[in-house]
């Protein structure tokens, strides 16, 4: 359906004849002006050639007006209702990106893939399917940062989320401002349930808040966390004394993790590598069904530029009358 946004615009219209009816008339100056008698055999019929074309122009500029006032109050077509699916459920991703991320050991059949590769790409295809969730994204290091609001654009944090950068937050990890944050931000949408997806590598090495206190507050403040440990517990390493097995996640506190988890209601899990990294964002599908209610949204159309280019095309032609006009002049 068509319809006007400020429909009530349209009282602009009588505004020019107002502005001649109260404004005082221009006051024409005729000193100056020099008599030629034999310019008079002329004037009838030059007379009735301004007359048409003032009057052709004064009809234009009429009709230009009328398009200026038409494109002011915003013209638009209304499409078809779309029904989208709306959980009503916040759901903040926290993923760290402190150095020891930069480890290859979560897919070593795909060659040097970093843990925060492995990630992006798994926690990437959960955002896709999170339709209907208001999705937002920290990324922590020795600080921690909202790269994206609250939001229903799934696309835009996949995207985000591809581009985080491993050292972009800093070399050491702050688990409890991670949460500290996801708190004040889920705080200022209170609306919904609110979750926070916390994934980690490592210890809390950095930040102003303790995760356990943390959580704390986090249970107080309605946030239920899930936490995801990640990083093998065996690879096979390159050394002087030649190929050696080594554990690359000594520093993985487990304990402060499953602490996180159970205080806010949440479950805690561990991801040894990529596959194991599905299941588990397979799993939270399930424990976090996307399933609810639903919201009518209908596609707006802004046709405002129509009338307004065609006032411009038609201005540009009654410039164009003025300045090369269908008459010669008579020189005096």
């Amino acid at each position: 359906m068509f319809q006007f946004a400020w429909p009530w615009l349209v009282l602009l219209l009588p505004l020019p004849w107002l502005l001649r009816w109260l404004l005082p008339p221009v006051d024409v100056d005729s000193r100056g002006i020099l008599y030629a008698p034999f310019t008079l055999d002329f004037e009838n019929s030059q007379a009735s050639q301004r007359s048409g074309i003032s009057g052709w122009r004064r009809w234009l500029s009429l009709f230009i007006w009328i398009l200026l006032v038409i494109a002011t109050m915003r013209p638009q077509w209304l499409g078809e209702p779309i029904e989208l699916p709306e959980s009503g459920r916040n759901l903040m991703l926290a993923i760290d990106v402190s150095e020891s991320m930069k480890v290859t050991d979560l897919d070593p059949e795909a060659g040097r893939v970093t843990r925060l590769d492995v990630t992006k790409e798994v926690a990437g295809e959960f955002v896709k399917r999170r339709e209907g969730d208001r999705l937002g994204l920290i990324l922590f290091g020795t600080r921690a940062y909202l790269q994206a609001p609250l939001t229903f654009d799934r696309q835009t944090v996949a995207t985000l989320l591809n581009d985080s950068q491993i050292g972009i937050a800093g070399r050491e990890t702050a688990i409890g401002d991670a949460i500290g944050l996801a708190i004040k931000r889920l705080k200022e949408s209170p609306l919904g349930q609110s979750v926070l997806i916390l994934l980690t590598d490592g210890a809390n090495t950095a930040g102003n808040v303790p995760p356990r206190k943390a959580a704390e507050l986090a249970k107080q403040a309605g946030l239920r966390i899930h936490a995801i440990g990640v990083g093998a517990e065996r690879m096979i390493v390159n050394s002087v004394f030649g190929q050696q097995a080594v554990n690359p996640s000594v520093d993985l506190d487990e304990d402060s993790l499953k602490f996180i988890a159970d205080t806010t209601g949440g479950q805690y899990f561990r991801a040894q590598d990529k596959k194991a990294l599905q299941a588990i964002y397979a799993e939270l599908d399930k424990i976090e069904p996307v399933t609810g209610g639903e919201r009518s949204v209908r596609p707006v159309i802004s046709l405002y530029f129509w009338p307004l280019g065609i006032a411009l095309a038609l201005t540009m032609l009654w410039a164009l009358s003025r300045v090369f006009p269908w008459r010669n002049k008579v020189a005096v």
